[in-house]
């Protein structure tokens, strides 16, 4: 059995406002790198927007979630069709880390580590204000990077809603109350 087999997809809770979760991905790195840093294949996967490559640097995240797949399923009531953060570089170095500030308070990271042929994608989201939250933003990031993994591999992703909507289901039983 591989380690891609092995892996857990689940984010896990490290710390009270913390959230970890890892994928393996086909590499090389640098293509990964690309769908991190590139306004063009991010939105493919998570949300556009244009990044000057330099800690510092304020940058806008926009996500059309309907458009990450199609159909987009069903949307839950509360959420629009845009949502748009500003956000600020915090640390890169290329291609094995890039971090951001996520909204106010929080920040997310990326980190990748070449394993063989294969790239150890890990994201650490800190600054969750509480436990709604973490289940929101738990169930978000293993929808996206179910959706990365497809577009990867050239494979067809489930509906991006009705995935969210169900991981969200399952956050709320694996993450402490």
């Amino acid at each position: 059995m591989n380690e891609r087999a092995t892996l857990d997809a689940y984010g896990e809770q490290i710390e009270p406002a913390t959230l970890k979760i890892q994928r393996l991905l086909p590499g090389p790195v640098e293509r990964v790198w690309a769908y991190l840093t590139q306004s063009d294949l991010r939105r493919q996967w998570l949300a556009a927007g244009e990044m000057e490559m330099k800690v510092g640097t304020p940058f806008e995240l926009v996500w059309r979630n309907d458009e990450l797949t199609d159909p987009p399923g069903q949307r839950p009531s509360g959420f629009s069709d845009e949502h748009r953060m500003q956000s600020r570089i915090t640390e890169i170095d290329p291609p094995r880390k890039l971090a951001f500030t996520w909204g106010v308070g929080g920040e997310a990271s990326f980190e990748l580590e070449p394993k063989g042929r294969d790239v150890l994608l890990t994201v650490i989201h800190r600054g969750l204000s509480d436990r709604p939250n973490m289940l929101m933003v738990g169930a978000g990031w293993h929808m996206h990077l179910d959706i990365l993994v497809a577009r990867i591999t050239a494979k067809e992703p489930e509906p991006f809603w009705d995935g969210w909507s169900r991981l969200r289901k399952e956050y709320d039983q694996r993450i402490p109350a």
